[in-house]
């Protein structure tokens, strides 16, 4: 993220104050879902969970992909990726197109961890959204709902304009 556009007199502009209280929001909120969820995530840290959600959605993924999608280096993802072999939440695979590359899946284990996790998380938020009026609950999915459509807006421009920033 760009940092905050600074306005005339060197404050930052009222986007600019409102994109750093939402990101800062959202972290509050991660946060808090990571905590309601702790004792379901052992015996994973979170950066082995984070690794389970990329292996999740790309099932065979290549664990060079893997070091590039959580910017990390290959040491550490594979130390992390041993931790889950042990536990029984991931496999290794040699990968079909290379003999030299290795490729991920979640066991069997692996999988209903992640559902655990995510069934529990889904009820805490279903539980405080429920709690929330009518008005407020339509106010959230609508701001969600743009946020969501300039997020893909941004993404979309920054793949085809190497190099291009947007500011908040």
């Amino acid at each position: 993220m760009s940092a905050p556009e600074a306005a005339p007199g060197g404050t930052r502009s009222r986007t600019a104050q409102s994109a750093h209280s939402i990101a800062e929001l959202l972290g509050v909120l991660w946060e808090r879902s990571q905590d309601a969820t702790a004792q379901v995530t052992a015996p994973a840290s979170l950066p082995q969970m984070r690794l389970m959600h990329v292996v999740d959605r790309q099932d065979g993924i290549k664990m060079r992909t893997v070091c590039r999608l959580l910017a990390s280096s290959p040491p550490s993802v594979s130390r992390m990726c041993d931790r889950l072999q042990a536990i029984g939440f991931l496999e290794r695979l040699p990968c079909p197109d290379s003999g030299r590359e290795v490729t991920l899946r979640l066991s069997r284990a692996g999988k209903e961890h992640l559902q655990r996790i995510r069934e529990q998380r889904e009820t805490a938020l279903h539980q405080a959204i429920h709690d929330m009026p009518a008005s407020k609950r339509r106010a959230l999915a609508r701001g969600l709902t743009e946020l969501a459509v300039q997020l893909a807006a941004t993404d979309g421009r920054q793949r085809t304009e190497p190099g291009a920033h947007t500011t908040a």
